[in-house]
């Protein structure tokens, strides 16, 4: 049986993204809480509780972009011309947000400075990929080989919607991440953020879900026309149940039940992303086999791959376990 190459490519690179989108989203959602936790010590427990593992957090974004790059040429050179803005908006906002990683603790009279870089790259870079999404799912104009359509095409009151639920979806992963790693007033502001970014988050995910449908007859089609619906369903289903885990897991504190519900729901969206999705790479004219490099390359560059990912997976799971538990504000973590 042949293998098809250009799938198995867009799977890696889908789940490249969703990697990312998990991983670094709950440190962005510390960043974006940082300014409503109270005193010095909390903040600083707080970006403790993430700074061992954000820079690795964003090796999949490293893959995902320069694979796009490699295997999806025609699809990357549609892409960027037409979110420009947004992705270098991206890209400056979490530069700032590392260097402030650094420079916070090496000085006091500036600090200030670097809290609110911290903040400020936290959720500019949320809402630019939040927007990025959004102009992307609405669709981009292709004319020929390259992208047809204006400057300013990717903003919209629709990508100004997901750029929004974006922000408040990396919130609800920051807030439950200190739910589960942190005690005390730290761990109290968790739980009160997570309620509150909890509602915002589902509702988002309803209001995007219901509208998603009607921007093009094809998602329509993907998602209600039988037998599809049969296989779509379940997604919606199983959001209620994820819904449901987090509620449970904040009313009886366990706390390692609302991060990993928050986490069910954003791979769930996803899911619903590529259902919408599929087959095209960049909607609606541009399909994964159009937008793919020669086999030749695709295989040349798979074997790298195959070494590569696992490398990746398994220095990340191990970053995870040696920082596994709690952070002791005096003495790390335990």
């Amino acid at each position: 049986m042949e293998l098809d190459l250009a799938l198995i490519w867009a799977g890696i690179i889908a789940f490249a993204i969703l990697a990312y989108v998990i991983l670094d989203g709950f440190d962005l959602g510390v960043g974006i809480l940082f300014p409503l936790i109270r005193g010095e010590k909390h903040k600083d427990l707080a970006m403790n509780t993430v700074a061992p593992v954000w820079d690795g957090n964003e090796t999949w974004l490293v893959l995902g972009g320069g694979g796009l790059f490699a295997v999806f040429p025609l699809a990357y050179a549609v892409v960027m011309p037409a979110l420009y803005a947004p992705i270098i908006a991206m890209l400056l906002a979490l530069v700032f947000r590392g260097v402030a990683f650094e420079f916070r603790w090496r000085t006091e009279r500036g600090k200030f400075l670097w809290d609110w870089s911290f903040f400020g790259g936290s959720i500019m870079a949320a809402f630019a990929q939040g927007v990025a999404l959004g102009a992307l799912v609405q669709g981009i104009t292709i004319e020929g080989r390259g992208y047809g359509g204006g400057n300013w095409d990717w903003l919209t009151p629709f990508s100004i919607l997901t750029g929004v639920s974006l922000v408040i979806g990396y919130a609800l992963l920051g807030a439950t991440w200190l739910v589960m790693k942190t005690d005390g007033y730290v761990r109290e502001c968790g739980i009160r953020f997570a309620w509150i970014t909890g509602i915002g988050t589902f509702v988002a995910i309803g209001l995007v879900s219901l509208i998603t449908p009607f921007l093009h007859p094809a998602y329509l089609s993907r998602w209600f026309d039988m037998p599809n619906v049969l296989f779509t369903l379940w997604v919606p289903a199983l959001l209620l149940v994820a819904a449901w885990f987090f509620v449970r897991g904040l009313r009886e504190e366990r706390d390692a039940w609302p991060f990993l519900a928050t986490l069910i729901a954003f791979t769930l969206s996803f899911v619903g992303l590529g259902i919408s999705f599929y087959p095209n790479m960049v909607p609606h004219d541009l399909t994964i086999w159009q937008a793919a490099a020669p086999d030749e390359s695709l295989l040349f560059l798979l074997v790298g791959a195959v070494v590569l990912v696992p490398m990746i997976l398994i220095y990340t799971g191990y970053a995870y376990w040696v920082f596994r538990g709690k952070v002791d504000p005096e003495h790390g973590y335990h």
